[in-house]
């Protein structure tokens, strides 16, 4: 996906995987950026993280247009220290590249992040991984990926001299590449509102059940009595989501969620599946009825609000 951006234009290209068949769609954007935007200082390029970067990287050297307007200043690749290990090892069939060594090749700055999850052994286990395939690239620790820009801009660091030598063939335009075909990824968009707590509950047993397969899946949604969008992403068994008070729906805003999953073997139709089941829909109890609720052993009480906070029902305990 590539989007171009500026006071009176949006241009989105999404025809596919941008390290194969968006290849020529991002050398048109490129220029098109050039010729209708001016003043920008630079331009950053983010990939899927199951992209190969080398084809990328080709467009501004095989264009002549391109290659004259613009130069790589550098190539940045983020590493989940926490995981790394088990994708670089990963056996891949044969004739398929593996993207996680492919990303770490290229880089001209590697950001090692997460390292508060991992102790000092497994770090040092993760250099030695990736000097073992980059010996050059700077290698900056981070947390929740923070770092100052100017460690990452105007670097100067990409040489297609040292390309070359790691990649005779980086600049044939015929080259092609094979990614893993049991890796894909689903997305599922529609109008509506979730239920928080049955997404929560469907989210976790997920979890359990695919974790190891499940190498990225992110969402923005829209829970039934929040006006805060619920923003969530996680990695394998790391999760991490909240209701972010920047992020308010609008009231002309249409209510809708978003979820993308990106892993091995996906089930498309039971991931579909499992998050419309937690569509809301119309609720079994109205304010005034009697109810029994489970605290800590199911106690009596009465339905006083519908949808607070999230929740289908606020109720009033008889025992206070």
């Amino acid at each position: 996906v590539i989007k171009e951006s500026s006071d009176e234009q949006i241009i989105e290209v999404m025809n596919g995987c941008i390290c194969c068949t968006v290849r020529g769609d991002l050398a048109v954007a490129l220029k098109r950026l050039r010729e209708k935007t001016s003043g920008f200082d630079g331009i950053i390029i983010e990939t899927t993280g199951l992209a190969d970067p080398a084809p990328v990287a080709q467009t501004f050297f095989v264009d002549e247009e391109v290659r004259d307007a613009y130069s790589l200043d550098g190539i940045i690749t983020v590493v989940d220290a926490h995981h790394v290990m088990a994708h670089l090892r990963e056996e891949k069939p044969e004739g398929v590249e593996n993207e996680c060594v492919e990303q770490l090749a290229f880089a001209d700055r590697v950001l090692l992040n997460k390292c508060d999850l991992v102790d000092e052994p497994t770090i040092e286990e993760v250099y030695k991984a990736i000097r073992g395939i980059n010996a050059n690239a700077e290698i900056i620790r981070t947390q929740y990926g923070e770092v100052e820009a100017s460690r990452l801009i105007n670097i100067q660091s990409f040489s297609l001299e040292n390309v070359l030598k790691m990649d005779p063939e980086f600049l044939n335009t015929d080259g092609e590449h094979q990614h893993d075909a049991s890796v894909s990824s689903v997305s599922v968009r529609f109008e509506g509102e979730l239920n928080h707590q049955e997404l929560r509950m469907w989210l976790s047993e997920l979890m359990q059940n695919t974790a190891k397969d499940l190498f990225r899946y992110k969402g923005v949604l829209a829970v039934k009595g929040m006006p805060e969008k619920f923003v969530f992403q996680g990695v394998h068994m790391l999760f991490n989501g909240s209701f972010e008070a920047r992020f308010r729906w609008r009231p002309d805003e249409v209510r809708e969620c978003r979820l993308v999953f990106i892993g091995r073997n996906l089930d498309k139709a039971a991931l579909e599946r499992g998050v419309m089941e937690c569509k809301v829909g119309p609720l079994r109890f109205r304010v005034g009825d009697a109810v029994e609720a489970n605290c800590e052993g199911w106690q009596v009480g009465t339905v006083i609000k519908l949808w607070d906070e999230g929740n289908p029902y606020r109720i009033r305990l008889q025992n206070g």
